[in-house]
């Protein structure tokens, strides 16, 4: 499992890899260390969780997002929390997607317990199996540590006051849509504090992801993560910008949209 994506919160990214759905790597925001993890499926999709470029400066002046997304909500709060049954449209499907990849590490909730509820919350139940949650509960405590370790914090105890680690979805761009099957780029946010005290670091996810419509929801998969991977082969992968920059725009991302 690459450091880099434990280190920077790329949750999705990390059950993913550990369900067999992903290959995880590092990238342009310096080499973090990467690699697969196999799974039952191989590991046929790629995700980029690196910090913002080196020199890499949200510019002062605001440039418009030329392309905006109100996303819509899901019809219900599973008994994990997690928003699920979204429409089954391909709005649907990158709402689906952003529920995913959205995550909260802070006070007694821990790297463990997102990273399964992530697993049992989204992941297709073809792809899932006692060995898989084993994979991510394993996993999701070895990399607790880590991130623990790297914030400067307690091993194993819950995060003090102030402290957190954030994950959330600020753009998209879809690269081909189906009505059962969507392939598209995420762009997150991950944000990182210590404490209360201490100030608040920042980076970007970059995640090129597939999602396949089950019959009641959009959920990830083994099949959907191989044709996301194929459907962007010999594609340059998008730049990671901030919404506001001009060149988000320019590669062509969507922001969201915070639904009313």
């Amino acid at each position: 499992m690459g450091r880099g994506v434990w280190f920077v919160g790329a949750a999705l990214a990390a059950v993913l890899a550990l369900t067999g759905c992903a290959t995880v790597n590092g990238g342009g925001g310096g080499d973090r260390g990467g690699g697969a993890v196999p799974g039952k499926a191989g590991s046929p999709s790629s995700a980029s969780a690196d910090p913002e470029p080196s020199g890499y400066a949200q510019p002062e002046d605001w440039t418009d997002p030329q392309r905006w997304a109100a996303l819509p909500r899901g019809k219900r709060t599973d008994e994990r929390g997690s928003e699920v049954e979204f429409p089954h449209t391909t709005e649907g499907a990158v709402a689906a997607l952003a529920a995913a990849n959205t995550s909260v590490i802070e006070g007694n909730r821990s790297n463990v317990d997102e990273q399964l509820r992530l697993y049992h919350s989204y992941v297709a139940k073809e792809d899932q199996s006692e060995a898989a949650a084993e994979r991510v509960e394993l996993g999701s405590i070895d990399n607790g540590k880590a991130i623990s370790r790297e914030m400067g914090l307690k091993s194993g105890a819950p995060m003090p006051s102030g402290a957190y680690m954030r994950s959330h979805v600020v753009g998209f761009k879809v690269v081909k849509a189906s009505p059962d099957q969507v392939t598209m780029w995420l762009l997150s946010r991950v944000t990182q504090k210590a404490g209360e005290t201490v100030a608040e670091k920042g980076s970007y996810t970059r995640l090129i992801i597939g999602t396949k419509w089950d019959g009641t929801d959009w959920k990830l998969s083994v099949s959907a993560s191989r044709q996301a991977q194929q459907d962007v082969q010999g594609q340059t992968e998008p730049k990671m910008v901030a919404p506001g920059d001009a060149e988000f725009n320019a590669v062509g991302w969507t922001a969201i949209r915070e639904a009313s």
